[in-house]
């Protein structure tokens, strides 16, 4: 049960593609977005969409085939977990962001 404490399963299409970094020790680093929707029915029976939108970030051999294979709208499955980190943004003030940092990715859909 320790490995559910935090575990983010989604599945959904990608925003861009993937930003690659490379970093001075020679490991890469992806990172994307990933549109989720949820539809449902209001009260007058209307279709309504929920986008959501989730920051990625996958490190070396995921990174690798997030580089190699992932476009803007291609779909995919992804497990991770939730991070939270802070940083100083340029005028000083302290700013949050929350990501899911991937362990696996599977390709859906058609290249």
């Amino acid at each position: 049960m320790n490995t559910l404490r935090n575990k983010v399963q989604l599945i959904g299409h990608l925003g861009n593609k993937p930003e690659i970094i490379t970093l001075d020790n020679g490991k890469k680093l992806a990172k994307f977005s990933l549109a989720t929707n949820e539809t449902y029915k209001n009260a007058s029976g209307e279709k309504v969409t929920n986008t959501d939108w989730h920051n990625l970030i996958a490190w070396n051999k995921t990174a690798e085939i997030a580089e190699q294979y992932l476009e803007k709208g291609r779909e995919i499955a992804i497990e991770g977990k939730l991070t939270t980190r802070s940083y100083d943004d340029k005028d000083g003030n302290k700013r949050y962001i929350t990501e899911v940092v991937i362990n696996e990715l599977l390709l859906l859909g058609t290249k």
